[in-house]
């Protein structure tokens, strides 16, 4: 499932796993936290790298733009350029697709703005222009009208009224529909714009509303309620199927003109056809190029499955990418973490093309070779333990590129795939985005400073805090998510807790990692120099969880991200629990708030028997306890510790979210024939998007 995110130290903020993306798990400094280390310089840059390359290059609204290098490039022999090349462009022909599905407007407000900005001549400093660029960046950073994390719907920051005067003196080519005006267009766009009320949330799954109805995203037509997409997949369900398929992955679901629903799938020629087949194309350029027979035939089976739409060849196609473990070069590409869907079915279009780094690999397929131990050694129950641990690989990749969902936001730990019993039966793969994660470290922040309880907390984090924030994310993905089993009979995540899963689901895998962060088997592996230094992980989880996360929250608003929800989740729970026995405290000191521990050996018991509790839930499918935990838990913030965290954040000048300029290839052709892939380093956000739109955007403005 996805992604931890972005954690500090990096560390927690989406990590994409069977958590798909994924989502840092719960450190406390995760990249999108800020971290530890040099504040940032005053101008809003970090130092650069020994040899120039600059990590940082903006900051708009609450994010920061970053980027990444992919070491060794220049170095690679010309077929593994020619590789990478192809499923790169694979992944970025498709990349418009998630702005579809997340909301049916996305395109033409996105094509209409990239119009003015590219065209309008009249004076660009002005205020309304201005809000009118931010406004942009905002959706192409969020890849839509609605945050990126929060899925709440941007104020433009500018009138109807200029938007209005800024089209008519564009002599642009804006995106009307056929026989349609632009004052025509105007009135369409206005609502969905400047009306709050109208599709206020991409994702709503507040208690007492239908999560369906209530919210914007377009895997759903607008008048399709919850129940009726209940009632229409339960005559799809077999409880008896040892091997389902994952139901309403690749479709949006709507409603014909006599009131019956049909699902409109993803594929070559259907819904999205257009970029589909351009992704389809570089892939079977990738094909011709493949390392090995293993990678061909996953890159085939891919293909089949983006011409047939059919959910039995994508577990085929799944199958045999697991099977591939020796390749070099890799490419996640589909339809795949399910977050932006209400009730935790659809997926999002997401793309990531890596190559290995071999030298970092050693530390999470260390993690890997040992996963039966873990399993056999883990307090959940017996009966909810896999007999028998097969097919986990484990790898530190570079990334080369990302799309869709996967950017510019991006996981820094992936683990895959999400179907149960394809990862029972076959196995998964984890892996970790090294050079993204660098990029994070490198433009660390003072968090831990700040809101560790003491000089002894904060120089354990200083010496082992990206050390353990690497280790949450590999055992996040590695033994985390690919623990555990369902007992006989019970669905999918999906189907028996709703849109509860994915936090359980990722509170879940954070607790495997927790709970044997500090277990002497760590130093025996050679992964921690001792289990004191395993305690700075629970130091920066309780932090965050507690506290620090809340930076990425608008002052009075409950937690709505499934990664949020389940750090607090586990955090505050914890807290409750030990309560009793003083093993979190929480100290009151100079009017700012801090959490201690003061008894680790106390709390990694407590994360057990928590462990042990959301692997019950999971296997048993009990969705009244799921909501229970999530509701009692994880939703509801302190509106005081919300406040001083909020003041304490902005002394310190650190944006809660980043995201990432992508590199550039380009071939070298002599003949027709490509000798070389060269690789730059583009440094501003807004020229990169503008290119995308003008080379990637096969998918017509409207698709309802």
């Amino acid at each position: 499932m996805r992604p931890i995110g972005f954690f500090s130290v990096l560390l927690l903020s989406l990590v994409l796993a069977a958590c798909s993306p994924s989502e840092p798990p719960g450190d406390v400094e995760t990249a999108e936290d800020g971290g530890s280390g040099a504040p940032p310089r005053s101008d809003g840059l970090v130092a650069a790298d020994p040899d120039g390359f600059v990590y940082e290059t903006e900051r708009f609204a609450d994010v920061r733009i970053l980027r990444y290098r992919v070491p060794g490039f220049e170095s690679l022999d010309l077929e593994t350029k020619k590789l990478l090349y192809f499923l790169y462009e694979a992944a970025l022909e498709s990349r418009e697709i998630i702005y579809d599905q997340k909301h049916r407007y996305n395109l033409a407000i996105k094509r209409t703005l990239e119009e003015i900005v590219k065209h309008y001549p009249g004076d660009r400093d002005t205020e309304d222009f201005r809000a009118l660029e931010l406004y942009l960046k905002r959706i192409w950073f969020a890849n839509g009208i609605h945050h990126h994390y929060s899925n709440d719907k941007f104020r433009p920051g500018f009138g109807f009224e200029a938007f209005a005067e800024f089209v008519r003196a564009t002599p642009g080519e804006f995106p009307t529909r056929e026989g349609q005006s632009i004052d025509e267009l105007l009135e369409e766009l206005r609502p969905v714009m400047f009306d709050p009320s109208v599709d206020a949330k991409l994702v709503n799954r507040a208690a007492g509303v239908d999560p369906v109805a209530a919210s914007a995203v377009n895997f759903y037509g607008p008048d399709i309620t919850h129940a009726e997409v209940e009632a229409f997949y339960a005559a799809m369900r077999d409880p008896n199927d040892p091997t389902p398929v994952s139901l309403g992955l690749n479709s949006r679901l709507v409603k014909r003109a006599d009131g019956t629903l049909i699902e409109q799938v993803w594929r070559v020629g259907g819904l999205y056809s257009e970029a589909i087949e351009r992704t389809v194309h570089w892939l079977e350029r990738a094909i011709e190029v493949a390392e090995n027979d293993a990678q061909r035939e996953a890159l085939e089976r891919l293909v089949e499955y983006y011409r047939s739409g059919d959910l039995e060849d994508w577990d085929e196609y799944n199958v045999a990418w697991v099977a591939d473990d020796a390749s070099n070069v890799d490419t996640i590409n589909g339809f795949i973490e399910v977050y932006n869907d209400p009730i935790g079915m659809r997926g999002s279009y997401e793309a990531v093309v890596q190559i290995v780094d071999p030298v970092a690999t050693r530390r999470i397929a260390t993690i890997a070779a040992e996963a039966q131990w873990f399993e056999s050694n883990s307090p959940i129950l017996d009966a909810h333990k896999k007999a028998n641990v097969t097919g986990i690989t484990g790898r530190v990749i570079n990334v080369v590129v990302e799309a869709g969902d996967a950017s510019p936001s991006t996981p820094i730990g992936i683990n895959l795939p999400n179907s149960d019993w394809i990862r029972r039966e076959h196995g998964s793969k984890s892996i970790t985005l090294a050079n993204i994660v660098h990029a994070y470290d490198a433009v660390r922040g003072g968090a831990a400073q700040e809101f560790a309880h003491d000089a002894e907390e904060i120089e354990r984090y200083e010496a082992y805090g990206v050390l353990t924030s690497d280790l949450l994310t590999d055992m996040h993905e590695v033994i985390g998510h690919a623990s555990g089993t369902l007992e006989p009979g019970v669905g999918q995540l999906h189907e028996t807790l709703g849109g509860y899963g994915s936090t359980i689901e990722e509170g879940r895998a954070d607790l495997v990692a927790l709970y044997f962060m500090t277990d002497p088997k760590m130093v025996e592996l050679g992964l921690l120099p001792s289990v004191e230094a395993g305690y700075t992980m629970c130091d920066t989880y309780i932090r965050n969880g507690l506290m620090q996360q809340l930076q990425r929250v608008e002052l009075g608003k409950d937690l709505e991200e499934d990664h949020m929800r389940n750090r607090q989740l586990v955090a505050a729970w914890a807290f409750e629990m030990g309560s009793a026995d003083g093993v979190i405290v929480r100290v009151e000191r100079d009017g700012k708030t801090y959490f201690d521990i003061r008894d680790y050996e106390a709390l990694r018991e407590i994360f057990g028997r928590q462990l042990r509790e959301l692997q019950r839930i999971k296997s048993q499918g009990d969705r009244e306890a799921a909501a229970r935990l999530v509701e009692t838990y994880g939703v509801k913030v302190d509106p005081e510790l919300h406040a001083e965290v909020l003041e304490r954040y902005a002394a310190l000048d650190i944006p809660p979210y980043a995201g990432f300029i992508n590199p550039v290839l380009t071939p070298i052709e002599e003949n027709g024939e490509i000798v070389d892939v060269e690789i730059s380093y583009p440094t501003d956000f807004a020229s990169q998007m503008l290119y995308y739109a003008e080379r990637y955007s096969a998918l017509p403005t409207w698709n309802f």
